[in-house]
């Protein structure tokens, strides 16, 4: 994750990767791809795309990018993207 962070360049922002190799914060956020999709693109225990605003740790946003032909959200993962996350955040 910290490869990632350099490569786009967030540096000393607020923004925070992270990563969840053993899925557990995946599973308990209820996050978990469930879709049967095509097993050789490995969609199942996969993650949902999706952003969460954190203030304090109180959740005061979460957005999911998918739709039911669209399991990963990568036809339209717009929900998740900053400009989403940052138009939801202006009411907290």
């Amino acid at each position: 994750m910290q490869g990632w962070a350099k490569d786009q360049k967030i540096g000393l922002t607020k923004i925070k990767f992270m990563g969840d190799p053993a899925g557990e914060l995946t599973k308990a956020l209820d996050m978990e791809m469930t879709h049967p999709g095509p097993a050789s693109v490995g969609i199942i225990g996969r993650c949902k795309r999706h952003a969460i605003h954190v203030v304090d740790g109180v959740i005061k946003n979460i957005a999911i990018s998918e739709a039911e032909d669209d399991p990963a959200g990568d036809g339209n993962p717009s929900a998740t993207l900053a400009d989403a996350m940052l138009s939801a955040m202006e009411g907290h």
